[in-house]
């Protein structure tokens, strides 16, 4: 058997759909604003207070052997703590502090990239050398270790390299003791405070 609707049956079904429709909507706006991702304070507060350390450090501290090993240590730690992110972000800063602080000599203003790249590397090398190895402890340090390592040859070569090229030869000699063993030792130093408060903050 067939059923036929008239005109005004079927407006009052149009009209009962539309507002099934209308009654729907706010609860999918709900959904919707429930999947805007929320901001870690926590963990942007954390990367604002060590990335002001890092930043502020060579303007305060203008020995090497002092400040290098406390930025290195705050690069690690940012890694563990933050994400390589906030710490790849924050590798790029302490060179141009220590340039504009005059822990750096001006005319190795062309190094400042190269000692950028290392500080990228530097924390690289740690970031892969964790993840892969299975032992969380002998990952870190063969992470600093060889990301001591590869930091030291690769400004070693460069930065020699442009000082020969574009800086003023007497600043070759105090140069090339700025980038050789110090490089290597304050990145250890760096590995060494970092793993204490790691430990202590329970991330490793």
């Amino acid at each position: 058997m067939t059923y036929y609707i008239n005109d005004d049956e079927r407006e009052q079904l149009v009209e009962d759909q539309q507002q099934r429709e209308d009654e729907q909507e706010p609860e999918e706006g709900l959904e919707q604003e429930q999947e805007i991702p929320r901001v870690d304070t926590w963990a942007a507060a954390r990367f604002i207070t060590l990335a002001g350390l890092a930043t502020g450090l060579p303007f305060v501290i203008h020995y090497q052997l002092l400040s290098g090993p406390i930025v290195n240590a705050i690069l690690i730690i940012l890694l563990f703590v933050v994400g390589i992110r906030s710490a790849l972000l924050v590798a790029l800063i302490p060179s141009l502090m220590a340039l504009a602080g005059g822990l750096l000599p001006l005319p190795l203003a062309p190094a400042v990239p190269f000692i950028m790249i290392s500080n990228v590397l530097f924390v690289l090398v740690i970031d892969y050398c964790y993840k892969r190895m299975k032992d969380p402890q002998q990952g870190y340090w063969t992470g600093v270790i060889v990301g001591a390592g590869a930091k030291f040859i690769f400004l070693f070569i460069s930065v020699n390299l442009i000082v020969r090229i574009a800086a003023n030869q007497a600043l070759a000699p105090k140069v090339a003791q700025m980038m050789s063993w110090p490089q290597f030792a304050t990145a250890l130093a760096g590995g060494v405070i970092a793993w204490a408060v790691l430990r202590w903050l329970k991330r490793i």
